[in-house]
């Protein structure tokens, strides 16, 4: 009874064809509609359920709908399906796969994001922050002006912007991020974002963002145990999508660990030498990591907003004004109990609700007559805090 059939710009196959003749509804986007000379009538799908339902209550016969490229991807069928349907779906290529083709591009390792508006242009942009080549599939307020002046200065990317896909007008332009946010586009359909300095590794068994790390809370030697670095990442829970902040970073435990499991990531430190070997953990551990050189709280302020922070070093101050930046997940060390309670209270006073853990490691070595003893690390106080208007 109802088919999804998807095109391309190029002609229908027999049997897409064969349902638009038997068709006696079709419903599917102005822009569709206009191109084709269609026997049934048509109806613009912004009331497609509505449209429907009413269709088949009076029992009226078969009905088309009408998609761009492959319906099943990012498409109406996931509507049709959610509201009870079971249709027919006869796909075309999808804009995804056609602008990597027009680009040239192997798309195995691209990440693809389908933002549903505006709403979503964080996340979209964080994902390109941490992903090497991101496919952006366009929504309204979010295109190629819109995440190239999100990016810029901190992330350099390519853009290939591609516009009226299978259409007469077909382009692919090489984009900089400066002209990306200037130039006046044609209805783009998809944008590539690229880094143009990853280097490919080897291919992996899976499409799209790589799996996680198979190990996390890794060996470094910093001044916080492994024990305490993974009871931090529990509770920040980086993921792909998010932007953490790593604010007073060291040598970028917490950063590169971050990174591993897919957020984009801002480490902030003003040592010049524990910048040098964050930068060098970053190249080792082959991540995505931006780094802030500067005293916080001033070197927050340019920075866009944070869905996750963890505050290593830095006083009350500090806390603050990190928290002032509404993150889903605020994570401090402090060094002495007895400081604690006013941390607590500082939070308090931000909206946060915090709560305070010990964490002591003890750790087992090996004596050369072959016995065993636990030695114990210096306790760590850490503190977490999540918005107290969230339940």
């Amino acid at each position: 009874m109802i088919t999804v059939v998807g095109w391309d710009g190029s002609e229908f196959s027999p049997r897409a064809a064969e349902k638009l003749r038997e068709a006696r509804l079709v419903i599917g986007p102005d822009a569709i509609l206009g191109q084709l000379k269609l026997s049934a009538p048509a109806v613009a799908d912004g009331s497609l359920l509505e449209t429907l339902d009413d269709h088949l209550e009076h029992g009226e016969g078969p009905v088309v709908v009408l998609a761009e490229g492959d319906p099943g991807f990012f498409g109406v069928v996931r509507t049709l399906r959610a509201h009870g349907a079971k249709p027919t779906v006869l796909p075309a290529m999808s804009l995804v796969t056609r602008a990597f083709a027009c680009a040239g591009l192997n798309w195995e390792d691209a990440l693809v994001v389908a933002p549903s508006g505006p709403g979503e242009l964080g996340r979209v942009v964080n994902a390109c922050r941490a992903h090497p080549k991101v496919a952006l599939i366009v929504a309204p307020g979010v295109g190629p002006g819109e995440v190239a002046r999100e990016l810029a200065p901190t992330t350099p990317r390519a853009l290939l912007v591609c516009e009226d896909l299978g259409g007469p007008d077909e382009r692919v332009t090489h984009s900089r991020m400066g002209e990306a946010t200037t130039r006046p586009w044609k209805d783009p359909d998809v944008v590539l974002v690229v880094d143009p300095l990853h280097q490919p590794r080897e291919p992996s068994w899976v499409a799209g963002a790589r799996p996680g790390p198979a190990e996390w809370a890794l060996p470094f030697e910093g001044a916080l145990p492994a024990e305490a670095r993974a009871y931090i990442l529990a509770k920040l829970g980086p993921r792909l999508g998010d932007l953490v902040w790593d604010v007073g970073a060291g040598a970028g435990e917490i950063a590169v660990e971050c990174a591993r499991l897919g957020a984009a990531v801002v480490a902030v430190e003003r040592d010049e030498e524990s910048c040098a070997r964050l930068r060098a953990n970053v190249l080792e551990h082959g991540v995505k990591v931006a780094l802030t050189r500067g005293q916080a709280p001033p070197a927050l302020e340019p920075l866009p907003d944070p869905d996750a922070v963890y505050v290593g070093g830095g006083g009350p101050d500090v806390i603050v004004a990190c928290a002032a930046r509404g993150p889903r997940s605020l994570v401090c060390v402090v060094r002495k109990f007895e400081q604690v309670p006013a941390v607590l209270d500082r939070l308090r006073e931000q909206g946060y609700r915090g709560e305070g853990t010990q964490i002591l490691a003890s750790r087992l070595t090996h004596d050369p007559d072959g016995s065993h003893h636990l030695t114990a690390a210096e306790p760590v106080f850490v503190v977490h805090a999540t918005p107290a208007h969230t339940t």
